[in-house]
Parts: C-alpha cells; sequence; structure tokens
C-alpha cells in the first residue's frame, strides 16, 4: 500500500511515524516551545525547524504541523493567527527535511495554502466538515487524513456516549469517505487517497478509547491506511496515574497494540522510542513468519 503526497510517495506496507510538531502556544504536551509570537518569529521558526529535523533524522516519515490546538476545552483560534503559525513552518520544513509535511488542520486557506508551499498531507481532525473544507482539500489534489470527533475541541469531552462506539466510528468514517469521493466527482477532480482516523481521546472516555483500540481490525478497508495518535494522551494520565512527562512508557505499549491491530501511521510525539519498538515488533512477526513457514 503507497500513498503519494505531493512529490513523495510512501510505502505502507509497514508502519510508519508521524511526528508532532505544534506551533501553538497551547500544546498540551509541548507548552507552546515552537508558538510563533511577532517578537520571536524568527526564533521559534529555527526551533521547530531543528526540532523536524530531528525528528527526521530519528526516522520520522511524516511532520505533523498544527497551529490550532485540539486538546480538551481549547478555544478556536482565527484563520489568519493559523495562517502566521503554519505557513511559514511549512514552507521552511518542505525545503529542508525530507519527510511529507502534515497539515493538522480544519481550515480551507490553510490546507489550498499550504499545498501551494510544499505540504504533502491534509490531516482534519473535523473530517472536511468545516464549511468550505471540503472542496477546498480536494482541489490540493493530496491525501486526506478524516478523524472521528464527538462534538468540538471546545465539548467534546462533556460526557460523550455512543450505541456502540467501534460501530458507530465505523458508519461515521464510511460516510465520510462517501461524501469526499462524491464531492470530487462533482469538483470534476480525481478522489484523494484517504486515510482513517478513529480519533483517540476525541469524544471519548477511557472505556470508549480501549474499546476502539481493540477493535481497530474491523476499521481497516482495503487500499485505506489507519493512523491512530494516542501519543501521551490524558487517558494514559487516568488509567496509570502518570503525568504527561512519564507517560511514555504507556504511549509506547499503545503503540505497539495500535501497530498490532493493523495501524500504519503512529503519530507520536517520541519518534526514536516509538521506531524502536515498531522495530522489535516487526522482527518479531518476521521471525513467526519464518519460523512457520
Amino acid at each position: 500500500m503507497k500513498i503519494t503526497c505531493g512529490s513523495r510517495t510512501v510505502d505502507l506496507s509497514g508502519p510508519k511515524i508521524m511526528g508532532v510538531l505544534n506551533v501553538t502556544p497551547d500544546s498540551f504536551f509541548d507548552g507552546g516551545k515552537h508558538y510563533q509570537s511577532s517578537a520571536q518569529q524568527s526564533l521559534t521558526l529555527d526551533s521547530a525547524i531543528r526540532s523536524a529535523e530531528q525528528m527526521v533524522a530519528q526516522g520520522a516519515a511524516f511532520v505533523d504541523v498544527g497551529g490550532e490546538s485540539t486538546r480538551p476545552g481549547a478555544s478556536p483560534v482565527s484563520v489568519q493567527q493559523e495562517c502566521d503559525r503554519v505557513l511559514p513552518v511549512v514552507e521552511a520544513l518542505a525545503a529542508r527535511v525530507d519527510a511529507v509535511i502534515s497539515v493538522d488542520t480544519s481550515t480551507p486557506l490553510v490546507m489550498v495554502e499550504s499545498s501551494k508551499l510544499g505540504a504533502g498531507l491534509i490531516n482534519d481532525v473535523r473530517a472536511l466538515e468545516r464549511e468550505g473544507a471540503l472542496s477546498a482539500a480536494i482541489s490540493t489534489e493530496l491525501p486526506i487524513c478524516l478523524m472521528h470527533m464527538q462534538g468540538s475541541p471546545r465539548s467534546m469531552q462533556d460526557n460523550p456516549a455512543y450505541d456502540q462506539v467501534v460501530d458507530d466510528v465505523k458508519v461515521y468514517l464510511s460516510q465520510r469517505i462517501a461524501c469526499v469521493q462524491k464531492a470530487a466527482a462533482g469538483l470534476g477532480k480525481p478522489a484523494p487517497q484517504i486515510i482513517l482516523d478513529p480519533g483517540f481521546g476525541f469524544g471519548k472516555t477511557d472505556e470508549h478509547n480501549l474499546a476502539l483500540l481493540r477493535g481497530l481490525p474491523l476499521l481497516l478497508k482495503p487500499g485505506v491506511p489507519l493512523l491512530v495518535g494516542l501519543s501521551r494522551k490524558s487517558m494514559i494520565g487516568r488509567l496509570l496515574g502518570r503525568n504527561v512527562e512519564n507517560r511514555l512508557p504507556g504511549s509506547l505499549a499503545l503503540a505497539m497494540l495500535a501497530v498490532q491491530n493493523g495501524a500504519r501511521i503512529v503519530r507520536v510525539h517520541d519518534v526514536a522510542e516509538t521506531l524502536d519498538v515498531i522495530k522489535i515488533l516487526e522482527l518479531t512477526l518476521i521471525g513467526e513468519q519464518v519460523n512457520g513457514a
């Protein structure tokens, strides 16, 4: 399975790592480390570039740039704010790093302008439901990651409920794929390659998240890779009693389980450590195949 991301092609016959690069002032993990204020723009841009270069050197195939926080309770930002945060970083990284630059956005203008600057993937937590996002994303002719979220970032953790979380997520994502395909046909564009993300922590309780992790194989579709984002999530803190700085072991365990259950892109804050886990898992599976042949 391969996806074509602008000028780059990524082979997803095995799992790949997506490194997280937040350029927001209120990221739950990096605390706005790469946030660009007008007074420190060049300094923070350099910091973002260095971090991205490090992630790629450690083995990241994707770098996911986000300029709007989607943590629980987050408030929206203006289109201009998001553009100011994201576009300079995308432009700089596209010229500097050997990886696909993914843009974590729901904003039509950011999608279009990022694609012009070298982005190779649109990663939308709202699955193109924001007004204008569907046509904007399709116009870029880039692959699109559609994520499931119940509610909005500001309210999504206010008592989320499902009839059957795996089935509900599967139905929603199937509907969004059909919507994208129909819209592309209507615009006279080729149907974009799709990646699916079940949206761990986005309008889900811990029980919902664990059920989704177990049920990942039920979400698999031929030719449609799964992306998962479980790195450093608050679920780990609640289940293990760990603050965000001490959630790496839990994150690694969840990444391994996700890959075992079919995930092909793992979105993480800790690239080198996660890649080690995946390599060991792959070597173990290869050994099982050889011994069983």
